[in-house]
């Protein structure tokens, strides 16, 4: 028969607490101390900070014995869970689960929480940062067979999750191994150049123009805008995801895009991702770039615009785009930074020949990306179902 009980019924379920930073003699002792980013592997890993008794004893820090369950509370964090492999405190993200007796199998609560984790994670509140509380984790409901029954299922459910995880780790290896393979075969194309490529500057070649600072009061004419967001990992702008954008006055001809401009993210909080480029296409509307980018114009005649974008994506390029921007708190790259970097190029006609190459390739590895992904979406909805069928009696 099986019982349904609250998890605060069956166990002794406290948060934490984080002893005062500022209080030299309450860190660097022998307690381990946990904060929910730690959390996610089965069994606790060696914590990162350990506190001393002083500080466990004047702080809401707890100390949890070894096998008690840890449940992440805050953010992104939520629901991540670990089993305590030693005696342990942890702060206050963490709602730590200790049971009253033996009638259950820890496992078997943690594979439990599992099978409900979308309707708890539901059950979040918070503006900047979706929470769960105490009360939730206590309130969570569980479905509770006789102690040998919940061993069986565990038993099952570990043999049948190890040979889905292996596989799903085996599908991202593939995954990672087709993304490898077309960077490198980009990179083999820019460093293995022929006797008859010719080095130039990017500012031998075209010229620059910084993007246009507006605000939410700018009061002239609406444009379609390129914003940061915009680039990611695409080649070409995506007009149909574009914002539309109040400026100040009427957008200048000089400000316009036009087919072929190429653009560079100039500022960004993540250094990695200042120098990424998109080459624009035929655009239906008026359609400007913000200030936190660069416009390149090619100006010389020879030069296929697609193959520039292709050799400023592969990682030799990018590797120069990154050291090459400045800034403490934010990274930011400048036109003369730019105008810089050196491109080597083969005839015009070699270049759209190697962008065709590069084309060919970039779809199938695409396409073999959309079938990775999606054999790790099923794999991940194998263990669902099995957990469902788990807590339902239907294993």
């Amino acid at each position: 028969m099986w019982l349904l009980k609250l998890l605060g019924e069956i166990a002794e379920v406290q948060s934490g607490g984080t002893p005062l930073k500022s209080k030299q003699d309450y860190w660097n002792g022998d307690i381990s101390w946990y904060s929910s980013g730690e959390l996610n592997d089965l069994y606790t890993k060696e914590s990162k900070a350990k506190i001393t008794k002083k500080g466990l004893q004047e702080s809401n820090a707890k100390l949890f014995p070894k096998g008690s369950l840890l449940i992440g509370m805050y953010d992104t964090a939520a629901l991540k869970m670990s089993i305590l492999d030693r005696d342990a405190a942890f702060n206050q993200a963490i709602a730590g689960v200790k049971p009253n007796d033996d009638i259950f199998d820890l496992r078997f609560i943690l594979y439990t929480i599992h099978s409900k984790k979308l309707m708890i994670l539901n059950q979040r509140r918070g503006v900047r940062q979706k929470n769960l509380n105490l009360q939730k984790i206590k309130n969570i409901k569980i479905p509770l067979p006789p102690l040998e029954e919940q061993k069986r299922i565990v038993t099952i459910l570990d043999e049948a999750f190890e040979g889905i995880d292996k596989a799903i780790l085996n599908t991202q290896k593939n995954l990672t191994n087709a993304r490898e393979i077309f960077e490198s075969y980009l990179n083999s194309i820019f460093t293995n150049k022929g006797d008859d490529w010719v080095e130039k500057k990017l500012g031998d070649i075209a010229d620059f123009r910084n993007g246009l600072n507006f605000t939410k009061n700018s009061k002239g004419e609406s444009i379609k805008i390129v914003g940061v967001k915009d680039f990611q990992n695409h080649f070409w702008i995506q007009e149909d995801e574009l914002e539309t954008v109040t400026i100040d006055g009427q957008l200048k001809e000089i400000d316009r895009l036009d087919k072929g401009d190429i653009l560079f993210v100039r500022s960004n909080g993540n250094k990695e991702l200042i120098g990424r480029s998109l080459l624009a296409d035929e655009l239906s509307e008026k359609t400007s770039y913000s200030g936190f980018t660069i416009r390149m114009r090619i100006r010389e005649q020879d030069i296929y615009n697609p193959y520039v974008v292709s050799f400023l994506k592969s990682k030799l390029l990018r590797q120069q785009l990154t050291k090459s921007g400045s800034g403490i708190s934010i990274s930011s790259l400048n036109q003369n930074g730019l105008s810089l970097i050196k491109l080597s190029f083969p005839s015009s006609h070699k270049q759209k020949s190697i962008v065709n190459q590069l084309d060919n390739l970039r779809e199938e590895t695409q396409r073999l990306e959309t079938i990775y992904k999606r054999k790790i979406e099923a794999l991940k909805e194998l263990k669902q179902s099995i957990l469902q069928k788990a807590f339902t009696g239907k294993l």
